[in-house]
This record gives structure tokens, C-alpha cells and sequence, in this order.
């Protein structure tokens, strides 16, 4: 048993910050009930994070002392390990595009998959699965757009669509028009009007 932690902490060392690691990518070192039991045990003396069900992270360690590794990573790792598609929420998108002053407390993303919770030391990072349509243009500034406007609903968005006309890029403005099929009804229409006004 001790040979099989050293060589899921060595495996874990080899993996770039923040990379997930979960029992069934280290099925080539050991049977399924021992790779979890080493698991929880790294988990235990503090070597490995238990951020959700199956997926566990390598403490950042540094002259300041050890750490969860960014949120941002993690998702990002995440995102890339399950194939989802995992994007900051429309509260977030909204703050980054200017279109609100709130700042979210939580962490908070959308995501393609099922909706859990994710630990990060102290951090807890939400996963909610959200509609395809909010996921559209994943990772460019017009989906980000999307997800602040849904985030915003029908009542506000009229008035963000004018300041956005304004701020962001025409290429990224006509992709959002381009988008306008996918989107749900109310929101189309405001696209529309905002493209055409």
C-alpha cells in the first residue's frame, strides 16, 4: 500500500498545477478499492485536496506556505479531464463586462455536466448545469455577453444591449446578432432590436 501512495503522490508531482486527478486515471497503478483508499489516505496526511466526488487536487506548496490551487485553474482542468464546457456565471460575466457593480461572493460557473460543489481548501466553487443555449460561444467575450444577459433578464437587458452595442468590438457584437437563433425568445428579440436599432 505505501508503494502505491508514493506513486499516485510522483504521478500527482508529474501533473501541471491544478490538474485533477481522479481514481479512475490511476487504475494502471493498482485495483479500484485500493487506489481509493490511497487516495483518502494522501487526502488524510494533507498530500492531495478532496475537491468533489472522485476528483482530488495537489496542494500548491511555496515559500508563503501550502494553498488550493486557483479556482480558475481547477476549472479550467476540470473542464478539460470531464470534456465539459465550464464558463464563469452570468453574475460574473456581468461584473467583467461593466454592466453591474455587484461583485458575486460565491464562486459560481455554469457547466454542461451535472451540478455539484467543488472544494478548494476553504473555497467552494458551484457547478451548476446550465440550458446549452447560455454555453453557446463558450469561451469568447460574445457568450460572456449571453450569460450576463440572461443573468439580467428580459427586464434589463434592453438597456445593457445598448451599452454593450457601445463597449464591446463590432466582430463581437455581430457575433452575439449571429447567435440570436439559439437564444430563448425574449432575449432574441432584444438582440434584434439592439442589432436593427
Amino acid at each position: 500500500m505505501q508503494r502505491l501512495t508514493e506513486q499516485i503522490l510522483a504521478h500527482a508531482k508529474g501533473l501541471p498545477e491544478g490538474t485533477p486527478l481522479a481514481a479512475k486515471s490511476l487504475l494502471h497503478l493498482g485495483n479500484r478499492a485500493a487506489v481509493d483508499q490511497a487516495l483518502s489516505r494522501l487526502t488524510e496526511r494533507g498530500h492531495l485536496i478532496r475537491a468533489g466526488r472522485g476528483v482530488y487536487l495537489r496542494p500548491i506548496t511555496s515559500r508563503f506556505g501550502t494553498r488550493a490551487p486557483s479556482v480558475q485553474q481547477a476549472v479550467e482542468a476540470l473542464a478539460n479531464q470531464r470534456g465539459e464546457v465550464i464558463v464563469p456565471s452570468g453574475a460574473a460575466a456581468a461584473n467583467t463586462l461593466g454592466l453591474t457593480t455587484q461583485v458575486p461572493v460565491r464562486s459560481v460557473y455554469l457547466t454542461s455536466g451535472r451540478s455539484r460543489t467543488m472544494n478548494l481548501g476553504k473555497q467552494v466553487v458551484e457547478l451548476r448545469h446550465a440550458p446549452r443555449w447560455q454555453l453557446a460561444l463558450a469561451y469568447k467575450p460574445a457568450g460572456e455577453a449571453v450569460r450576463a444577459l440572461a443573468w439580467l433578464g428580459p427586464e434589463k437587458a434592453e438597456a445593457a444591449l445598448k451599452t454593450l452595442k457601445r463597449k464591446l468590438p463590432p466582430s463581437t457584437f455581430s457575433e452575439l446578432v449571429a447567435a440570436a437563433p439559439q437564444l430563448p425568445t425574449w432575449l432574441a428579440r432584444s438582440v434584434g432590436k439592439a442589432a436593427h436599432g
